[in-house]
């Protein structure tokens, strides 16, 4: 009882979409007004007429009944209605065949139930009452001398084109539905504009963007506006301080090894083994600097791609194996993202399978909704309760295994994360099924 009062129920039926959300604020209104016009305004005032209208014919009706009765004969009685039905006309058989065993009227009469109440509530001899369309109705009586039938013209019982109303309210409401519906696309536009900017920069795309429509709604986007300067300038600032600091240690660095080169004994290559680390320890705080701020978003072929990276580990003799390269129904597959930054991510995931596995396997899904780029390894793997922690910025998960395996500073995976971000998209943590490693799969969306 609480959850069907509480309304949750309602959300597995209403629209997902706003203009499907604001249809239905639309529609709902006008079909519950023209449904309480038409219960009170036909139910009442149309029922109001029909019921005098009925008893005005029921007085005639019961006149010539009278007369027909009074006449001592079936002659006198064909001459009394000769002289009665005709000019009240009211089209007349006596005797009657073919009586009807019980009424009938249209499902859509809509005043039919209330002609047949009011006329047997007048007419005692009144039988069955056959309404077969909107122009006649027909009604049998009993008589001194048989059944009689009486026919005559449907609008002397009922109110004139009722559905007239009922077309004029669904046309206007239409109408009006229509209008008002344009005037609140054009206020919502501007909503799924914003929309549209903030799901292109979370892709990693820079649109333009103008802030417009309502005043709350220009607020919106003039704060997304600010928003997105203040997260481009931290990024920019992010990617000069790095690099400075990367440029700026490289000099020293660089004198450090030629020093140590110039040195002879055993004690020198450790610490050329240090700079080494060192240098490598910039390299992978410049990669993370530079997040997706590496080219700009372009149409690129996923499997080509995936041909180059192969390509380049058959090289470098690293034990990378060709998995999936699958490009779906689509033969000409392109979507829309940086190659060198993407190439990163997959080199990053390959480069960590190979640390901590003998082999890794590369392949390439392409499905209508998704591009799927997935790295597996005979390694290890990540426990489960784990993963989460495995793609934050400097987190090492098992720091003794690490010491024998390079110098990571725990930036692999979140530079993946990262990337796979920028483009919209997700880095997933998984088994391998087939090698029982890893199984790490950057998902875009298409």
């Amino acid at each position: 009882m609480a959850y069907l009062m509480s309304f949750k129920w309602l959300k597995d039926y209403m629209p997902r979409s706003l203009y499907g959300r604001a249809a239905l604020i639309l529609i709902l209104p006008v079909i519950t007004v023209q449904l309480a016009v038409s219960i009170v305004f036909i139910q009442r005032h149309f029922e109001g007429v029909t019921e005098q209208m009925t008893r005005s014919i029921a007085l005639e009706l019961q006149f010539l009944i009278d007369e027909v009765n009074d006449a001592p004969d079936l002659t006198a009685a064909l001459a009394v209605v000769a002289q009665v039905a005709e000019p009240l006309e009211l089209a007349t058989v006596l005797p009657a065949a073919d009586v009807p065993n019980e009424s009938s009227k249209r499902w859509l009469d809509l005043t039919g139930g209330t002609v047949d109440r009011m006329l047997r509530a007048n007419l005692a001899q009144l039988g069955p009452v056959v309404l077969p369309n909107n122009r006649r109705a027909e009604l049998w009586f009993e008589t001194d001398h048989g059944p009689m039938m009486v026919s005559f013209s449907r609008g002397r019982v009922s109110a004139s084109n009722p559905h007239q109303l009922l077309v004029w309210m669904v046309v206007l409401g239409v109408f009006m539905t229509c209008i008002s519906y344009i005037y609140l696309r054009n206020q919502l536009r501007p909503i799924t504009r914003l929309a549209k900017a903030a799901t292109e920069y979370g892709r990693g795309r820079v649109v333009t963007y103008y802030p417009s429509g309502a005043n709350e709604v220009r607020a919106a986007g003039t704060a997304f506006l600010d928003m997105r300067n203040r997260i481009e300038r931290q990024t920019q600032t992010r990617t000069m301080m790095l690099s400075g600091v990367s440029h700026d240690l490289r000099t020293p660095l660089t004198r450090l090894r030629l020093g140590l080169g110039m040195l002879d004994g055993d004690d020198v290559e450790p610490l050329v083994r240090d700079v080494d680390d060192m240098q490598g320890l910039l390299d992978a705080f410049l990669d993370f600097a530079r997040g997706d701020a590496e080219g700009e978003a372009e149409p690129s072929d996923p499997i080509a791609l995936a041909e180059q990276i192969l390509a380049d580990a058959a090289r470098m003799g690293q034990a990378v194996h060709a998995g999936t390269l699958d490009r779906g129904a689509d033969e000409d597959v392109r979507i829309a993202m940086r190659p060198m930054a993407m190439r990163r991510a997959v080199e990053n995931l390959i480069g960590n399978a190979l640390r901590y596995g003998a082999e890794a396997r590369f392949s390439v899904f392409v499905t209508p909704k998704a591009v799927v780029f997935c790295v597996e390894d005979d390694g290890p793997g990540i426990p489960a309760d784990q993963r989460e922690d495995a793609v934050r910025p400097f987190t090492r998960l098992d720091p003794a295994r690490n010491q024998d395996r390079g110098t990571g500073v725990g930036l692999g995976l979140a530079i993946v994360e990262d990337i796979a971000r920028a483009h919209g998209g997700v880095l997933r943590l998984g088994d391998s099924a087939d090698l029982g490693g890893l199984k790490a799969e950057v998902v875009l969306g298409r």
